[in-house]
């Protein structure tokens, strides 16, 4: 996959004086210190390393009950391509500031030379531009690429997007490259990288911690809940009626993956993590994968429900 590469615009002041946030300011309160070695599940592991074996795939978990605290982990501190799930955070990183260098009723203007394969919403609207919410509503609900890099350049390009998830206490998460180039996935190489973990952790800052403002917040959770691109990974795979909030991301050596937080019948967050790769560049991505692991953490962490 291969793209001309667009120019970044310049860092805005205002996007480098939100990294003085203190990492303490914007952690959740409902993440308790110790979560992180909370134990999941016995046989869970098992289960999961049972479906690497049958798909043949690299699988990445992290997920964790956020009311009662119990993690289940599965490769979390390895590196995995994020993918397309950067632009919940491209989104995330607009809505923090969006109040003073982004407002979400800014028009944005492109030209038709920055419409990629899989724009389905920017392709529409060269003629008149978009909104900033609407380029962030195209970018998680649709996976618009276009709309993804649209909103890179709101927030410094890809190194912008990197300080961001320093800003909010994630030492690992980094995006170097724009849409479709990001997509490559080579195995070993960092760039465009995350960990379960890491990002399992950003996404419950920013739709359910402190990062954002309550606003902010409710903006993107409904993004999310409107998101038209995992019917075959967890929304096949999560019990029917749970709610969903979650941004899938694909690309090369069969990266499959879904982030997401799922509220269960008795209203308890699950935050989801579910990334997946295979050893070779043209390998075929496994929508089941995502969908039967999605399965295994549902059970594990909301039994009954």
């Amino acid at each position: 996959m291969t793209s001309a590469t667009p120019t970044p615009l310049p860092r805005r002041g205002v996007f480098k004086a939100g990294l003085a946030l203190s990492t303490a300011a914007i952690l959740p309160a409902v993440v308790p210190p110790h979560a992180s070695a909370a134990p999941g599940p016995r046989g869970t592991e098992a289960t999961l390393r049972d479906l690497e074996r049958q798909y043949g795939a690299r699988l990445g978990v992290f997920a964790r009950n956020v009311r009662n605290g119990r993690v289940v982990a599965h490769r979390a501190g390895e590196r995995f391509a994020m993918c397309s799930t950067f632009k919940t955070f491209a989104a995330a990183a607009v809505l923090r500031e969006h109040g003073r260098c982004a407002p979400l009723d800014k028009v944005i203007h492109y030209p038709a030379r920055d419409i990629l394969p899989n724009s389905p919403i920017t392709e529409q609207h060269v003629d008149t531009g978009m909104t900033v919410g609407a380029l962030c509503a195209a970018a998680i609900r649709y996976s618009d690429n276009a709309a993804g890099n649209l909103l890179l350049r709101q927030t410094g390009g890809p190194g912008g997007l990197t300080d961001f998830f320093r800003s909010i206490g994630d030492p690992v998460s980094r995006l170097d490259r724009w849409e479709t180039d990001l997509n490559a996935a080579v195995p070993g190489d960092p760039r465009d990288t995350t960990t379960p973990q890491a990002i399992g952790r950003s996404l419950e800052r920013v739709t359910l911690g402190r990062a954002l403002d309550e606003a902010g917040r409710r903006h993107l959770v409904t993004w999310l809940k409107g998101n038209t691109t995992s019917g075959e990974r967890f929304r096949a795979g999560l019990p029917g009626d749970w709610i969903v909030a979650d941004k899938t991301g694909t690309g090369d050596y069969a990266s499959a993956n879904d982030i997401g937080v799922a509220w269960t019948t008795e209203k308890t967050p699950i935050v989801l993590v579910v990334l997946s790769s295979k050893p070779a560049r043209d390998a075929t991505v496994d929508n089941a994968l995502i969908a039967d692991a999605a399965r295994v953490l549902a059970r594990a962490l909301a039994p009954g429900e």
